[in-house]
C-alpha cells in the first residue's frame, strides 16, 4: 500500500510502501475481514429495508399492545413470509389474531395496519447457492 505526502508538506513528493507482514507474525494470523454488503447481492436492498422497517414497526406496536418493554413481550413470532404465503387477507388476519390471543388490548387496528403494510411486499426466500 502506498501513501503520498502532500506537496505542501515538503518540496518533493514522497511515496512510502508498507512491507507485508513477516510469516508467522500476529498481523498475518488475524482473521480475514469479511466483506460488507454481501447479502444485498442475493436480496434486493430495497426489500430488505422495507422488511427491517416493518419488523421495527411490529416490535413498537407489540410493546404498546402488551404494555411492556421489548424484552418482556410474550414469545410470539409474526412470520411475514408465512403471511405472504397465505391466500387472502382473511386468512392472514386470522393467523395474526391467533398469535395475539393473549393480548388484552384490542388488536383489530394493529392487524389491519399490518396487513396494509405487507401488501405488495415480496417473500424473502432463501437464495440458492450458485
Amino acid at each position: 500500500m502506498a501513501a503520498v505526502t502532500s506537496p505542501e508538506a515538503s518540496q518533493q513528493a514522497r511515496v512510502y510502501f508498507q512491507t507485508p507482514p513477516a510469516p508467522g507474525s500476529a498481523e498475518e494470523t488475524e482473521t480475514p475481514v469479511r466483506k460488507q454488503g454481501r447479502v444485498t447481492v442475493k436480496y434486493d436492498r430495497k426489500e430488505l429495508r422495507k422488511r427491517l422497517n416493518l419488523e421495527e414497526w411490529i416490535i413498537d406496536q407489540l410493546t404498546d399492545l402488551y404494555d411492556c418493554e421489548e424484552e418482556a413481550i410474550p414469545e410470539l413470532e409474526i412470520d411475514v413470509d408465512e403471511l405472504l404465503d397465505m391466500e387472502n387477507d382473511v386468512d392472514r388476519a386470522a393467523r395474526v389474531k391467533e398469535l395475539l390471543v393473549d393480548c388484552y388490548k384490542p388488536t383489530e387496528e394493529f392487524v389491519a395496519e399490518l396487513l396494509d403494510r405487507i401488501r405488495g411486499m415480496q417473500k424473502l426466500s432463501t437464495p440458492q447457492k450458485k
